[in-house]
């Protein structure tokens, strides 16, 4: 279908849903509504940046940026939710919008989308701390989720440089709500692990769209990392899985992360090591490749025997 068609041919729209009094921003992305849709995802972005610049970035000369094209143009109708405290979503309510607040946030946005797509169960993707309420919706919410996909997940948080460090400022996250971010801090995420894994243009087009929509952020996700991990139990995980790991990444180490995957219950699962990419994996070099295995997984046949 990529050769067929191409980026342009792709259509996005914008949505809004309520939770309670909050209102929630989707963006859809689609070829068309009159073929078969593979499947339906919903991508869950992060604690420093909102959907959009993760799932929709724009960079010229570099193909398919947008995992959302990547996967409209595969045969999916793709979503993405701001989640409460980001982008173009409300940021009214004086609560730093944590984990939890996030898994209210999804379990919002796939009735939304289950309703007017009158579609099933829907495959998720979520990154970084967005792996974190992925994994806890699909435990709190397993009817809504068909496939679970965690990239830059953790887990315990045991042995982590990210957290190590990330630590040392708890007090000032505890104390506030939000905190700043700009152009610089966007290019900490890429130079703290390994500095040669995504090129500089893509770096500065992905910290320009994210610093168009926010000057700050919720603290939230900071402090569940820094102080109350485990919020995940991999024994109730029941949907089939993919633990996705950058080579480089520093914010969950080995260790940690196979201990999460043995305890899970389901024979479906898969781990994978992404070589050459650390964090943000999606802007890094080697993007196509984690496209690639992604889509494989969404789109990998059930299995017709399970020995009970």
């Amino acid at each position: 279908m990529l050769q067929e068609k191409t980026e342009n041919d792709v259509i996005g729209r914008n949505h809004w849903t309520k939770k309670g009094d909050v209102s929630l921003f989707l963006w859809q992305k689609v070829v068309s509504e009159s073929v078969n849709i593979k499947n339906t995802v919903l991508f869950v972005h992060g604690s420093s940046m909102a959907s959009q610049p993760t799932f929709d970035l724009q960079v010229e000369g570099r193909p398919f940026s947008s995992v959302m094209n990547y996967f409209a143009l595969k045969g999916y109708d793709t979503w993405c939710v701001d989640m409460e405290g980001y982008g173009r979503s409300d940021k009214t309510r004086k609560i730093n919008c944590d984990i939890a607040t996030g898994v209210d946030d999804l379990a919002t946005a796939c009735a939304y989308i289950q309703n007017i797509r009158n579609c099933g169960p829907i495959c998720i993707y979520g990154i970084s701390s967005g792996a974190l309420r992925a994994a806890l919706f699909a435990q709190q919410f397993p009817e809504y989720v068909s496939r679970l996909a965690l990239d830059a997940f953790v887990w315990k948080g045991s042995e982590s440089p990210t957290l190590k460090k990330r630590k040392r400022k708890i007090k000032e996250f505890l104390k506030n709500n939000r905190r700043p971010i700009d152009q610089e801090f966007i290019q900490s995420i890429f130079s703290r692990d390994h500095s040669d894994c995504a090129d500089p243009k893509v770096i500065d087009a992905f910290a320009s769209a994210i610093c168009s929509l926010d000057d700050s952020v919720p603290t939230g996700t900071y402090v569940d990392m820094c102080l109350n991990l485990p919020l995940v139990d991999p024994k109730k995980v029941t949907a089939p899985i993919i633990i996705m790991r950058g080579q480089f990444d520093g914010i969950a180490s080995m260790k940690d992360l196979l201990n999460f995957f043995s305890a899970l219950p389901n024979s479906e699962k898969q781990f994978t090591i992404m070589p050459g990419i650390s964090h943000a994996s999606f802007q890094q070099k080697n993007y196509l490749m984690v496209y690639d295995i992604l889509e494989n997984f969404f789109s990998r046949p059930s299995p017709v025997f399970l020995d009970s």
